[in-house]
C-alpha cells in the first residue's frame, strides 16, 4: 500500500494524505493518550543516605539537592517518598569510623542496619526496603572487599562478609538486599546465608552488569569514599558487551531475583540487550554523575531541567528497565500528579 504525501496533493489530483502522525501529537492530552512508554512512580527507587554522627542533614556538594541524613530526617524522607507512591527505597550507610575489614557492614548495630530498622519501623511493608551490600563505605582503603597480603581484593573472603551483611540487613527489615561489589559468586553465597538464617523470603537484586565508570564520582563524595586507585580489576570494562550477558546469566543461575545495569544512560544498549535476554525483572541505576551533569547544566541555564529529567527517565524505561534507581524519584513522582 502506498501512502500519498505532500503539502497539497489533493489540489494536484492525487489523493490527500490519509495518515499524518502529527495528528496524535497535537495536544498534551493526545500525546499522553498515545504514549508508548510512561514512567510511573511505582517504577522508581529512591536512594537515601544515613550518615552516622550528624545533628542535621548535610547536602552533598557534588549532588545538589541530595543529602546525608540524620535518623530523623531519613524517616521523614522515607515517608515522603512512600506518600508520593515511589516503588522502593534503597538505603546506604556512612559510618564515622572505617577499618581495613569493613566491620561496620556486618555489625547488627551498624549505621546501615540502623537505617533499615528505622525506615522499616516507619513505613513497614507499604514500600520495598532495599539494603546495599558493599564494603566500600566501611573500609579505610575504599575497595568493595577486603585486601589480601598483596593488596588485591580477596574475592572469597569478601563474599563471606557480604553473606554476613545480608543476614544482618534481613534481620533489620530489608525486603531486598543488593550486592554491588562485583565479586564472583556473591549472589550464590548470599542466597545460601539468607536461607540458612531463615530469610528465604528476602530477595536479591544483583548488580550484575556494573561497569568501571567515570560517572560514579559524586557518589563517592556521598559515601565519603577513601578509595585511591580504581576498581577496574573487578568492575566491567566499558567496551564489553558479551561479558554482561555472562555476568547476568551467572547471577540468575546463582539465585538473583532481579538484575541491574549500572550506569544507565551510557549503557542503554546493554540494558536493552539484557532486558531481552532474561526473564527476571531488570533494573537500571541512574548514577550520581548522570544526576549531577543534568543539575549542573540546568543551573547554568543550558538545558530545561524538568524536561531533561523526564526525558532521561523515559529513555531508561524505554530501553527495558522495569525499575529505575534515581535520585529524582520522589521529586519526579510528585510531578506526575500535576
Amino acid at each position: 500500500m502506498s501512502i500519498a504525501y505532500g503539502r497539497n496533493s489533493a489540489s494536484s489530483g492525487s489523493p490527500a494524505p490519509f495518515y499524518r502522525p502529527r495528528r496524535l501529537r497535537r495536544t498534551p492530552a493526545l500525546r499522553r493518550l498515545t504514549a508508548e512508554t510512561r514512567v510511573s512512580a511505582a517504577n522508581l527507587v529512591q536512594p537515601l543516605f544515613l550518615r552516622e554522627g550528624l545533628n542535621e542533614p548535610r547536602e552533598i556538594s557534588s549532588m545538589p539537592g541530595v543529602y546525608q541524613h540524620t535518623r530523623d530526617t531519613l524517616r521523614k524522607a522515607a515517608v515522603e517518598a512512600v506518600d508520593k507512591g515511589v516503588g522502593a527505597l534503597m538505603l546506604f550507610g556512612i559510618p564515622e569510623q572505617k577499618d581495613p575489614f569493613g566491620r561496620g557492614a556486618v555489625d547488627p548495630d551498624g549505621i546501615l542496619q540502623t537505617a533499615l530498622r528505622d525506615v522499616y519501623e516507619e513505613v513497614g511493608d507499604s514500600t520495598v526496603v532495599i539494603g546495599d551490600i558493599n564494603l566500600d563505605e566501611y573500609t579505610d582503603h575504599g575497595h568493595t572487599g577486603v585486601l589480601d597480603a598483596d593488596g588485591d581484593v580477596d574475592n572469597d573472603a569478601s563474599i563471606e562478609l557480604y553473606a554476613q551483611a545480608a543476614v544482618v540487613q534481613a534481620d533489620a527489615g530489608a525486603h531486598v538486599v543488593a550486592p554491588s561489589g562485583m565479586m564472583d559468586g556473591q549472589v550464590r553465597r548470599i542466597r545460601e546465608a539468607l536461607d540458612a538464617a531463615g530469610h528465604q523470603s528476602v530477595a536479591i537484586l544483583g548488580y550484575s552488569a556494573k561497569y568501571a565508570s567515570s560517572y560514579y564520582g559524586p557518589f563517592r563524595d556521598a559515601v565519603e569514599s577513601t578509595l585511591t586507585g580504581d576498581r577496574k580489576g573487578y568492575q566491567q570494562y566499558p567496551g564489553n558487551i558479551r561479558e554482561s550477558l555472562r555476568e547476568v546469566d551467572l547471577d540468575v543461575a546463582e539465585g538473583a531475583d532481579m538484575v541491574m545495569v549500572k550506569p544507565a544512560l551510557a549503557y542503554l544498549d546493554i540494558l536493552s540487550l539484557i532486558a531481552a535476554h532474561v526473564d527476571v525483572p531488570v533494573a537500571a541505576y541512574q548514577v550520581s554523575g548522570e544526576y549531577s551533569m543534568i543539575e549542573a547544566a540546568a543551573a547554568k541555564g543550558w538545558i530545561d531541567r524538568d524536561n531533561a529529567i523526564r526525558e532521561s527517565l523515559t529513555a531508561i524505561h524505554r530501553a527495558g528497565a522495569g525499575q529505575i534507581i534515581t535520585y529524582w524519584a520522589t521529586e519526579f513522582a510528585d510531578s506526575l500528579d500535576q
